[in-house]
């Protein structure tokens, strides 16, 4: 086994590692690796790849045009429904490659209409994604890793070891399904009832940047999804090396996991805070490049009863973001099982939210949603667990 497959999943040095976890999955197989049938996998493909790989079936380029509309505009799930293609290369096409969806293991709906997708990847690993319906749209949250390589003790996600990292394919599989679900085939110009993605599902994003960001600027492309990057929102607890670089490829809009306003209570929460401590992570959100006032960041701030909801921590919470284009996202602590934290009282949080509105921060409390399906943040996981390796 090397070095990095050794190393415990919640300490991964930056040295050798942290490339590794971003574009690999600290040396974890993912879920292409497990495909059998020898058919190549076209959703994830960026729009190189995809053309290269229509080129080599010996096909011209401008198929791969047509094929990308049929898969991200019309949301076709078959070769077969694909009918401005010859029938010859429908069947070429069936017979190469691989555009199947993953499974529903369950689909849950709250009683304020949150939806909670169980998705099942080719290999048996699972994901949770959730859609968040508005009256005129929605946002859907999804996730990155099968686990997650953090260990926040607030999350019940953190309480799942990392299994894997997700591909770019199954990334966007999780928009194309809630797309099947929800009816909004072919891709609606306005009206969309999925009209907001958040990064922000199980996993760490940025430990998965290279995947993350494929997926994302496959569904911003205009001639598929055609997301808009403002509508997507990016949530890390602070992996301060792929910050910058998330601005400048995708100038997505960042949420930062704050949850404290000093290290020793954040090295309790969020554990990366050890590696990447307060002071460094909001100097990097500082140079955030989409950092302006159109473009504010956010910051997340979990209300935990008793443990960082005083009124001095918001005024040390103001004072901390000075500088900085933000608003801050109160979130009442949503519980599951085994929780070790209570939420705030709904007293303590409109106190707090005051200060940091009178210091000049624009902090709503959020709304839960999704509870009653364990859907609401911080309340996803799945049962997927990392094989063990066989002791020879």
């Amino acid at each position: 086994m090397s070095p990095a497959s050794k190393q415990h999943v919640a300490d991964i040095s930056l040295a050798r590692s942290e490339k590794r976890a971003v574009c690999a999955g600290n040396g974890l197989t993912s879920g292409k690796d497990s495909k059998t049938d020898g058919r190549v996998p076209l959703i994830g493909l960026d729009r190189e790849s995809f053309e290269s790989t229509l080129v080599r079936l010996g096909e011209p380029s401008f198929r791969a045009k047509q094929l990308w509309h049929w898969l991200y505009y019309q949301g076709a799930r078959t070769f077969g429904e694909m009918t401005t293609l010859p029938r010859a290369l429908r069947t070429r096409l069936s017979d190469s490659c691989n555009i199947d969806r993953p499974s529903v293991s369950r689909l849950q709906l709250s009683e304020d209409g949150a939806r909670k997708w169980l998705i099942q990847f080719s290999d048996g690993q699972e994901v949770e994604c959730v859609h968040i319906p508005e009256e005129d749209r929605g946002a859907l949250c999804m996730s990155s890793q099968v686990g997650c390589t953090l260990t926040c003790n607030f999350c019940y996600t953190g309480t799942q070891k990392l299994v894997r990292n997700l591909d770019s394919g199954e990334i966007i599989n999780q928009f194309l399904i809630a797309r099947d679900t929800i009816g909004e085939w072919p891709s609606p110009k306005n009206g969309r009832m999925i009209s907001n993605i958040v990064m922000m599902g199980m996993g760490e994003p940025l430990y998965n940047f290279d995947n993350v960001a494929r997926a994302l600027q496959i569904i911003m492309d205009g001639e598929g999804i055609a997301l808009s990057r403002r509508r997507i929102t990016l949530s890390t607890a602070g992996v301060i090396p792929f910050i910058q670089r998330c601005g400048r490829e995708l100038g997505v809009n960042l949420a930062v996991s704050l949850h404290a306003v000093n290290d020793e209570i954040r090295n309790q929460l969020v554990p990366i805070n050890k590696k990447y401590p307060i002071k460094e992570l909001l100097d990097s959100c500082r140079r955030y490049p989409s950092g302006r006032n159109s473009r504010r960041i956010t910051f997340e701030y979990v209300m935990l009863k008793g443990v960082n909801d005083s009124d001095a921590d918001a005024r040390a919470l103001v004072r901390l973001l000075e500088g900085i284009p933000a608003k801050v996202n109160l979130i009442p602590f949503n519980a599951w099982p085994g929780a070790p934290y209570e939420c705030s009282s709904n007293n303590r949080m409109h106190s707090f939210a005051d200060i940091v509105n009178n210091g000049g921060y624009s902090a709503p409390i959020r709304v839960p949603r999704g509870r009653d399906i364990l859907a609401a943040c911080g309340q996803l996981k799945s049962e997927s667990e990392r094989a063990r390796r066989r002791r020879t």
